[in-house]
């Protein structure tokens, strides 16, 4: 399992004395406890730990956009870089090829034919791909597919 694995990553962050690894998958793990509280289990399955690190990537890159705006680089580097390894526990992201026929093939079996039918296309294309790909990447061809 995913958490498993996040564990066993975070002792050997520990042991190598890799301090910017050890602390993000520290705020990780302590994300995660949190959401086991709150679902009242003790251990999460493989989609609640993806939305996470999902959750965390998108916290990164928001911070990265107002570094950058800022003119602090040298943070934007490091948020860039605890982007990465949080990135490195989610599956492979599909093409947007890939996310385009998933897409069509949903269009077409829900007969949707425009902006008004995006709600139930978002719901099964996310039902169907989305630890694979990101969120905003999925809408963004979503939208481009029914207003064509």
């Amino acid at each position: 399992m995913l958490e498993d694995t996040i564990l066993s990553d975070y002792k050997e962050a520990m042991k190598a004395k890799d301090s910017l690894k050890s602390s993000v998958i520290s705020f990780l793990r302590a994300e995660l406890i949190n959401l086991a509280t709150s679902k009242k289990k003790s251990k999460l399955d493989d989609l609640d730990v993806i939305s996470v690190i999902k959750k965390q990537i998108k916290q990164r890159r928001d911070s990265i956009e107002q570094f950058t705006q800022g003119g602090r680089l040298e943070m934007a580097q490091k948020e860039e870089k605890e982007m990465e390894i949080l990135k490195s526990y989610l599956p492979p992201e599909l093409s947007a090829e890939e996310i385009k026929k998933v897409i069509e093939e949903i269009v077409v079996s829900l007969g949707a034919g425009g902006m008004k039918d995006m709600g139930k296309v978002m719901k099964e294309v996310n039902a169907k791909i989305s630890s694979q790909a990101d969120g905003k990447l999925i809408s963004d061809l979503v939208r481009e597919r029914l207003s064509s």
